[in-house]
């Protein structure tokens, strides 16, 4: 069949109002036919064709799939199917690459080598006897993917801050492509391996306000920077049936600098001109375009009418560049004003928006089974802007060119038929159209004859919730028409109320009640015959929801539970799903079911959603919803910009990410400089949560990478993709050297130092520092030095002498800030004069106070810094204590004039020495005289040891030592005793020993008994430090076994014998030593006391007088000391004494005694060393009776 497909030129000069009104006109009308009666006509009985799938009008295929054009239809007899095209008959049997389907029309075709030999217009015939049915006029095109020509573009010239646009025309498809433009491009890059590892990637170029992609494809540069110079701009294009990317061989864009940069009012790229029109079909996309050029780059605005731009249906995309409708209306049509606007001046262009519509359908067409001698009618009724046309067939054959029936009328859009008979059987064409489009639609006339039938009983029983609706089917089909009639045992005839049968037979109860429960018959009658059918309604309680999921706002990494419990009829198998945004919810060991409710652990952003309990049983469902909130830490920014550049500032910009519930505090920007430590990231700035766009105040002569954090409540972003790199412009220094010092290093020269300057702070290539210097209030010049260094050297100045000083820092754009004027003074020397009348008073036991008379400020010879004491301890007055005599020393600071200071940590009982030198920074002077001082007796110190034994059963032996340092003469112990775990209140025992007593024995009270005891020395002045010791736990049976185990060991037996030994040897030699020497008698075995003289004659002999004691025994006279001194040496005893041979070796058991420099003979007569104080001390403390 041919039809027209016709384009009606009208015109219109009815205003665009008008014909909207008529439009909802005519949809009003659609109501009114809608009541007309239209029932399923089943297979069994004879029918003309129906078409029920074909292909669409524009059919798009991929050739490397297997092609098919689709045409199914249904009618009895079964039809046969045939195809055109072009407009004339295809013979499908005797084309190889061509099948159609078995009881189909669809065609498939296998035209793998040349498929565009099948590109061209198809269109499905379907035939039966009683009539012929066609579908759609099918354009079948293939999916192609063609090639850009390999051509050679040439490079594009273009000076900066000129606009440029690079083409790309694609190649057309079908389907249209997607365009997008890269750079880095691969066909501009060849890959090499092995030599490069990885491919090379391809990088979008990156879209703002300054360069922008056009809905043609093209791109956009409002202003050309010089950065925008690159070798490979490659614009690429996506088909989306083969998923195929062409891309067009890379151009080269060159841009020229220039010393002066013009600014340029905007100028538009795309529409040009003032003006223009766009026509937009109804329901289809829209789209409004305005770019423009100039610098700085123009702000584009919106109006529409001469008012501002109502975006409810609208979105703005491309920096305010485009305007997206997705589905015109009448309402869209108007006048927009695009302005594009910088601060040199603006620029407007109008477009003129008018809605045009493609027909659509008012009334339908649809089948009519009409009873003979019945009346009918089709209708075929659509509307469009411009009004469509209507054409009509009859199997395919225009109707006015068919054979003309009599009761057959064609008037407009409607055809009537009066007293229908056989003859009128046929399918029916309707063709409307405009120049938009056209509609095309089938609908065929069937008279016959034929007993009621039930369609599709329904044999189980009906279930329904007590209160909804119940609709009971009962479809059916006889001609003519049949009369329906329900009913339900016990009441009669159903109609009205609550209960309404609709046309098709469906019997339709509103508020379903309980003793609505039954069994309905469903009686359809007409001269034909009779069929009835019985259906059984069941009415179920309500499912309801008692416990509902609540709404959650909660943070990443928590728990959830939503609760959801529900009531339902117990007669019925109910089921609880959780649907997550209306998908069901994955089960698993995250997301779990506990009873009817769900719980989720370890809540991530993926979580976030809108869940849903539905509770379903088998005839309803009930559902309850809630909101799951995710909070967690923000998304990182993306698409920094960097824009504006200056010497010292550039301004960053970039797209916030997504909050995640929680809003942006704020923005940390942070920076990585060329300082040779890579991914070094230090913090620049913060700025406030609402701000994307900000000015970054920088160093000059600077490498910057930055990158942005977003922060909220929950905590700090991921870092954002670092920017691109950019380098700020040189500058003098800003900064001033810190830290300036001028020291000496000799007493001629002066070194002045200085803190460097970061790399930061250079501001320039080359940076050096500039030295000034002069005497302080000196009338000479300023001289000058420049070093690269942190430190200079000012040779031959005289010592200390104060300069002034000053530092700047230097690059190769300019001279930075002097610092401030510093006070340097040249090198010390050694002081020349020496503290004088050093002298002491207040003597204590551990301190003294030390006074002296203070240096002129000329002999320092330079900053004074200090006076020091060296002092020694020289001898105890003990003479039998050695001492050490290592110098110490304790300085005194000070700036000024000083001429006193305490001297403490002195040892009591002490004979010092001291001096004193006053000292510069450098050099310490001469000393001054040296004194002597002796400090007074103190406390003793604790006893050396201290021992606790057990000699008898019930005895306690204590034995103690001497104090390490008696710091004095010791008068006696102080010994304190008591039980262990003793009862609070219970007085410790006191015992006082003579100097000359260092044991103690204590009868015991029992075995069992311990004791804690502590004992101190005293002098003069007081106790001493004590020494406490608790006894052991001893018990009889320990003591027993001690002495039976001693008796019969080994090794106590051979001790023994070794001390015999020794012992027996030590007297033999002793007795040989002393059978050698002879002896002098020396004053008859009396005892002299002698005393020494304290002055020493000219040829160094010494003068003793001699005074008489009395005449006891050597051992007892000692024994006599010792209770009056303790363990220190009497008066007596420390008298100087001769000594030879054969005189005091009869009083000490032969033991060798040389005196020392206090008055003894030296080896005068024996030739033998001289022993120090210690043996002295031990000669003595061997004939202690404490020993």
């Amino acid at each position: 069949m041919e039809f027209p497909l016709k384009h009606v030129q009208q015109d219109h000069r009815k205003s665009f109002d008008v014909k909207m009104e008529m439009l909802v006109r005519s949809i009003l009308l659609l109501f009114l036919w809608k009541g007309l009666f239209a029932m399923d006509v089943p297979l069994e009985v004879n029918q003309p064709p129906t078409i029920i799938k074909e292909s669409p009008k524009d059919h798009v295929v991929d050739a490397r799939s297997n092609m098919f054009i689709e045409c199914e239809a249904k009618g009895t007899p079964h039809p046969i199917f045939s195809w055109r095209r072009n407009g004339k008959y295809f013979n499908v049997a005797r084309d190889s690459q061509v099948t159609m389907r078995r009881r189909s029309g669809t065609l498939d075709i296998y035209a793998w080598a040349q498929p565009e030999a099948y590109e061209a217009e198809y269109q499905c015939v379907v035939t039966n006897t009683y009539g012929t049915a066609y579908s759609n006029k099918i354009n079948l095109r293939i999916s192609k993917a063609p090639l850009w020509p390999k051509e050679v573009l040439e490079p594009v010239t273009v000076s900066v801050g000129h606009p440029l646009v690079l083409n790309c025309s694609p190649p057309p498809g079908p389907p249209k492509p997607e365009t997008y433009w890269m750079s880095k491009c691969s066909s501009g890059r060849p890959f090499h391996w092995p030599h490069q590892p990885h491919p090379p990637v391809m990088v979008p170029i990156r879209q703002d306000r300054r360069v922008s992609m056009g809905v043609n494809g093209d791109l956009y540069f409002s202003n050309v920077y010089f950065n925008d110079s690159s070798t490979d701009y490659c614009c690429n294009a996506r088909f989306p049936y083969k998923n195929i990317i062409q891309q067009k061989m890379p151009v080269t864009v060159r841009v020229l600098t220039t010393r002066t940069l013009s600014e340029a009012a905007p100028t538009f790229l795309s529409p040009t001109g003032k003006s223009s029109s766009q026509t937009a079909l109804l329901g289809e996309e829209l789209l409004l375009e305005c770019i423009a050029a100039g610098l700085p780059t123009p702000v584009i605005t919106w109006t529409k009418n001469g008012d501002r731009l109502n975006t409810a249906n609208m979105r703005v995309k491309n920096q305010n560049k485009l305007l997206q409708i997705s589905k015109a209306t009448s309402e869209d049509a108007g006048e927009y004003t695009c302005t594009a606007r910088n601060k040199i001046g603006y620029l407007e262009h109008t477009i003129t928006v008018q809605v045009k519509a493609a027909p659509f359908w008012l009334e339908k067409p649809s089948n009519l089974v009409l009873a003979p001698e019945e009346d009918g009618h089709l209708v075929c009724r659509s509307d469009g802007v411009p009004q469509p046309s209507v054409q009509w067939f009859i199997n395919g054959e225009i109707i006015e060119e068919a054979t003309p029936v009599p009761n057959r009328q064609v008037s407009g859009d409607t055809i009537t038929f009066r007293s229908a008979t056989v003859v009128n059987n046929a399918v029916y064409q309707c063709n409307t159209s405009n120049e938009f489009g056209y509609l095309f639609a089938n609908a065929y006339i069937n008279v016959l004859h034929a007993k009621p039938q039930i369609i599709q009983p329904i044999h189980t029983p009906v279930k329904v919730i007590e209160g909804n609706h119940a609709w009971l089917d009962c479809r059916y089909f006889g001609s003519p028409r049949p009369d329906l009639r329900w009913s339900k045992y016990g009441l009669g005839i159903l109609e009205g109320n609550r209960f309404k049968v609709h046309s098709n037979g469906t019997l339709h109860i509103r508020g379903v009640r309980m003793d609505d429960q039954g069994m309905y018959a469903c009686a359809v009658s007409n001269v034909a015959g009779r069929a009835e059918h019985k259906v059984t309604l069941e009415v179920k309680e309500e499912t309801k929801i008692l416990q509902r999921p609540e709404n959650m706002i909660v943070v990443r990494g928590t728990d959830v539970r939503f609760e959801c419990k529900a009531k339902y009829d117990p007669t019925v198998t109910v089921t609880t799903n959780w649907l997550k945004n209306k998908q069901p919810v994955s089960i698993g060991w995250r997301l779990s079911l506990d009873e009817s409710s769900l719980v989720i652990k370890n809540i991530n952003r993926g979580d976030e959603g809108n869940y849903t309990c539905v509770i379903q049983t088998e005839i309803d469902q009930n559902t309850a919803s809630s909101r799951l909130v995710v909070m967690d830490r923000p998304d990182p920014p993306t698409d920094l910009l960097l824009s504006d550049p200056y010497e010292r500032s550039v301004r960053l910009t970039w797209t916030p990410g997504d909050s995640n519930n929680s809003p942006i505090k704020e923005y940390l920007v942070q920076y990585d400089d060329d300082d040779w430590i890579p991914f070094k990231w230090r913090n620049l700035s913060t700025y406030p949560g609402n701000l994307n766009s900000v000015i970054l105040q920088l160093s000059p002569f600077i490498i910057y990478e930055f990158r942005v954090l977003a922060i909220n409540d929950i905590g700090t972003s991921k870092p954002s993709r670092s920017s691109e790199i950019f380098r700020t412009g040189g500058a003098p220094p800003d900064a001033i050297p810190k830290n300036i010092e001028g020291v000496g290093a000799w007493s001629n020269q002066m070194v002045i130092t200085w803190e460097a300057l970061n790399n930061r702070e250079w501001n320039g290539p080359h940076l050096k520092y500039l030295v000034w210097w002069k005497r302080k209030d000196s009338r000479e010049e300023w001289k000058n030095a420049t070093t690269w260094w942190c430190k200079h050297y000012v040779p031959h100045t005289d010592t200390f002498t104060p300069f002034e000083i000053k530092v700047q820092a230097v690059n190769d754009f300019g001279l930075g800030p002097e610092s401030p004027v510093v006070i340097g003074y040249s090198g010390e020397a050694r002081p020349t004069a020496a503290p004088l009348n050093l002298r002491v008073s207040n003597i204590e036991a551990t301190r003294v106070d030390v006074q002296w008379d203070p240096v002129t400020r000329s002999s320092i010879m330079g900053a004074l810094k200090e006076y020091k004491v060296y002092f020694w301890r020289d001898s105890s007055q003990l003479r039998w204590l050695s001492v050490s005599r290592a110098a110490k020393s304790k300085a005194f600071p000070t700036t000024g004039p000083r001429n006193s200071g305490v001297l403490s940590g002195l040892v009591p009982y002490s004979n010092y020495r001291m001096y004193i030198v006053v000292a510069n920074n450098r050099y310490e002077g001469h000393p001054s005289n040296i004194i002597d001082f002796s400090t007074p007796e103190g406390t003793p110190s604790a006893p050396r040891y201290f021992r606790i034994q057990q000699r008898h059963l019930d005895t306690i032996w204590v034995g103690w030592d001497t104090p390490g340092e008696p710091n004095g003469i010791i008068t006696g112990y102080t010994l304190q005793y008591q039980t262990v775990n003793t009862t609070r209140g219970e007085e410790a025992s006191v015992e006082e020993f003579p100097p000359n007593n260092t044991s103690f024995s204590l009868r015991r009270y029992d075995r069992y008994t311990r004791y804690r005891f502590t004992i101190a020395a005293r002098t003069s002045t007081g106790v001493g430090e004590s020494y406490t010791e608790e006894s052991p736990h001893y018990t009889t049976e320990d003591f027993a076994r001690d002495q039976v185990d001693l008796s019969t060991q080994g090794w106590v037996i051979g001790v023994m014998c070794a001390v015999v030994l020794f012992v027996l040897i030590l007297l033999i030699v002793c007795f040989i030593k002393r059978s050698r020497g002879g002896k002098y008698p020396v004053r008859d075995k009396k005892a002299v006391t002698l005393e020494p003289v304290d002055d020493k004659d000219q040829e160094g002999s010494f003068d003793y007088r001699i005074s008489r004691v009395m005449t006891i025994p050597y051992s007892a006279r000692r024994e006599e000391e010792t209770k009056v001194g303790g363990s220190q040496a009497t008066a007596e005893s420390m008298l100087r004494r001769t000594e030879s041979d054969d005189s005091l070796v009869d009083y000490v058991d032969g033991r060798e005694i040389e005196f020392n420099e206090d008055g003894s003979f030296i080896g005068q007569y024996t030739g033998h060393k001289e022993r120090d104080d210690r043996e002295f001390r031990e000669s003595r403390e061997a004939h202690s009776p404490i020993y």
